[in-house]
């Protein structure tokens, strides 16, 4: 039997390996990037031209590389290489090092062009302004065997300057960030919580070892809201409705403690609403009410005080509290029956929720919802495959 084709195997391995995905930028965009750049490198073209002529300065006034500058400046301006530092100490150290390059090692040129490259990469490295274009410039001193410092000032520098000011003001008035400098991530108030830490993502950065044009908040940033576009694909058709437990175990405002107790010992629950005459919530009482009520802070015989605590004293006036109204929590957290689900997640998991009375459009209590109705709504919505 011939061996099978691998003709359209090896295409698909070549056009995956040499085909790049698209830039996921849309018409606007590429537009703003265009004009920045045209508006930029037209600047500093037309100053430094301006400025060579002023001050009598014979040679180049507009270093080729600066073209690649322009490049990270404009369309990739989030990126550390594009930075303020980065570009102009970048491009600046690297024509410092080649100068020196062809001062000291003069010749053969292949021998210079190698080191003027090399050593201004491991400069910009320790300079943390690792910038591409650097190398171009490196290896344009080399080539055109630049040997006066000058030149790193004027064109290098004063290129690199102008560009970057223009980059500044053009990224401004579009309301972007530039500089793009590194903020740590924090989540906002009521954001859905990520099930990894700054640290974790830290540890995974080591690990990778290597350079990447993207800055660790930014790639965080990236992955978390990754992280909430998964749960709104998984959680965003359901409503608390769904998933809530519909039969809520209540108690009114005037039941007794002893009552509410035996109530949460037989069913086996940890809260319960509390309604008003009109089926309203008005408050809820847990566990931990009732725990705090019997002085939780002392651990010696905790049971019987809870028992002396929920047992009624039979009189008209008492001086420990005798019905639920009396111990319960007031300013309770409820959620609409219409709610997105994935809206509450963080409230769960951040906020030390473990019930949440669910409210009809009216305020009347239709639910409860708990973090096994989380578990069974996450089991619903997860394909096999996804929770592999």
């Amino acid at each position: 039997m011939p061996p099978p084709d691998k003709g359209p195997f090896l295409t698909d391995r070549l056009q995956a390996l040499l085909w790049p995905a698209p830039v996921t930028i849309n018409a606007r965009e590429r537009l703003r990037i265009v004009a920045g750049a045209a508006l930029g490198i037209l600047f500093a073209a037309v100053l430094s031209q301006w400025l060579a002529g002023a001050w009598t300065i014979a040679g180049p006034w507009l270093i080729a590389p600066l073209g690649a500058t322009t490049v990270l400046v404009f369309a990739a301006s989030a990126g550390p290489m594009a930075q303020p530092w980065a570009a102009v100490g970048g491009n600046t150290v690297s024509a410092l090092v080649g100068i020196a390059c062809v001062l000291v090692i003069g010749e053969p040129l292949p021998m210079v062009a190698a080191a003027a490259v090399s050593l201004a990469i491991a400069a910009m490295l320790a300079l943390r302004c690792l910038h591409p274009p650097g190398g171009a410039v490196a290896l344009t001193v080399a080539l055109l065997g630049v040997d006066d410092f000058v030149f790193a000032l004027f064109p290098v520098a004063l290129n690199t300057l102008l560009l970057v000011l223009a980059g500044v003001v053009w990224h401004r008035v579009n309301g972007r960030r530039y500089p793009h400098s590194q903020q740590p991530t924090r989540p906002a108030v009521g954001e859905i919580p990520s099930r990894f830490s700054s640290a974790d993502f830290d540890k995974a950065l080591s690990r990778y070892n290597e350079v990447l044009d993207v800055s660790r908040d930014d790639l965080e940033d990236l992955l978390r809201q990754t992280e909430l576009n998964a749960y709104q694909r998984l959680f965003g058709g359901l409503r608390c409705a769904d998933v809530m437990s519909r039969n809520a175990v209540t108690v009114q405002f005037g039941e007794s403690l002893e009552d509410a107790w035996t109530l949460m010992r037989s069913r086996k629950i940890k809260a319960l609403p509390v309604l008003d005459r009109t089926g309203r919530v008005a408050g809820i009482v847990t566990q931990a009410d009732f725990l705090r009520h019997a002085d939780l802070d002392r651990r010696d015989g905790l049971g019987e005080r809870v028992r002396d605590l929920v047992r009624g004293s039979g009189t008209l006036v008492s001086s420990k509290p005798e019905v639920v109204g009396q111990i319960m929590t007031r300013r309770v957290r409820v959620a609409r029956d219409d709610r997105p689900v994935v809206d509450l997640l963080a409230a769960f998991s951040e906020d030390d929720h473990h019930h949440l009375p669910v409210v009809d459009g009216d305020g009347k209590l239709v639910g409860i919802l708990t973090q096994s109705d989380f578990v069974r709504a996450l089991a619903r919505v997860i394909k096999p495959d996804e929770a592999r």
